[in-house]
This record gives structure tokens, C-alpha cells and sequence, in this order.
């Protein structure tokens, strides 16, 4: 069984939809978020924190956003907070002044057995930003895969699951897994 630490009921949904119920388990545990631009440094944390409660093997995951028009291509795993305090709508808005519009969907998850045994998997998707729709994610109502006509949040669950950076990473780590 993998134990998977979030306290975000939709995020979980996801991984049980694309790792299967029966192998992933659902932890809320309140881990301090160190505030970083390197989203491994973030996920190495929150593990080391993680085992504090709970033994492996534990995931973890991170969500980053990247805006080609912004600086450095802000906000970074720093999302969270530009979304609580901006919304969807504010981003929508500080992109929309700009010409380029195009984004890039991170999604970091980080797999322990203990504090010495720890991989990481990502999964990216280029896309844009695009006129907010309303979701249970408040990034994927801004975010739309390069490849489709619809942002993330307007989406039907089974189609996102199907194309998602989450789904990306994920692949990767079953891949580990039955390897191991």
C-alpha cells in the first residue's frame, strides 16, 4: 500500500483514479510547506517531515505553474499561494496584458520508503492561460494543454486523468514500482 499525504480530496480522487484504490491510501497530515522555487527541495521536506508521523512508503506531490511571460517564468511551485491570493480571475488578468500567453503545467511527486530512499517523478504539459471556467482545481480552470480546445477545468474527470501532468508522473512511478 502507498500512503499519499494530502489533505486535498480532489487530488486524491485523482491518484486512486490513475494508481487504483486498492494501492493508494489517503494520509492528512499537516506538513509545514517550505516556501522555494525548487520544487525538490520542497518535496525532500516534506517527506523528511512526513516520516516524522508516518513510515514509507509515502508520496508526496507538488504543483507548479509556469507563465512564459512572467519574470523568470513566476509564479513557480509558488502557485498555491499566487492562486489563494489572486484567484484564478487575477491571473487570468496579469497574463492577459501581455501577448504570450503560454504556460507550463509541473506536477512533482516525490516516493520514500524512509529518508535515505527517495525518488522523484515529474510529468509536464505545455499549454496556455486561458479565460477562467469554474473548478474543483482553481489552476486547471486557467490552464489549456497545447493539444486540446478546453482548459483542464472544463474537462470531464476521465479525460483530464487521461492527459494530466499528474497522469505523466504517475506513469513513471508504476513503472518504478513494478520494476522494483
Amino acid at each position: 500500500m502507498l500512503y499519499f499525504i494530502t489533505g486535498n480530496k480532489n487530488k486524491f480522487k485523482e491518484f486512486q483514479n490513475i494508481l487504483g484504490e486498492e494501492h493508494v491510501e489517503q494520509l492528512e497530515i499537516d506538513l509545514p510547506e517550505l516556501q522555494e522555487i525548487d520544487p525538490h527541495k520542497i518535496i525532500r521536506h516534506k517527506i523528511q517531515e512526513a516520516l516524522k508521523h508516518h513510515k514509507g512508503p509515502i508520496l508526496i506531490e507538488d504543483t507548479s505553474l509556469y507563465f512564459d511571460c512572467l519574470w523568470r517564468k513566476l509564479p513557480w511551485p509558488l502557485i498555491k499561494r499566487f492562486l489563494h491570493e489572486m484567484k484564478n480571475e487575477g491571473l487570468y488578468q496579469l497574463v492577459k496584458k501581455y501577448t504570450n500567453h503560454k504556460a507550463r503545467a509541473t506536477v512533482l511527486i516525490g516516493y520514500a520508503k524512509n529518508a535515505d530512499e527517495i525518488e522523484f517523478f515529474e510529468g509536464t504539459v505545455e499549454g496556455t492561460i486561458v479565460e477562467p471556467v469554474h473548478t474543483d482545481f482553481w489552476r486547471d480552470g486557467i490552464f489549456q494543454p497545447a493539444w486540446h480546445d478546453k482548459p483542464y477545468g472544463a474537462m470531464a474527470k476521465e479525460e483530464k486523468n487521461k492527459i494530466s501532468m499528474r497522469r505523466i508522473a504517475l506513469n513513471k512511478l508504476k513503472t518504478f514500482l513494478e520494476k522494483k
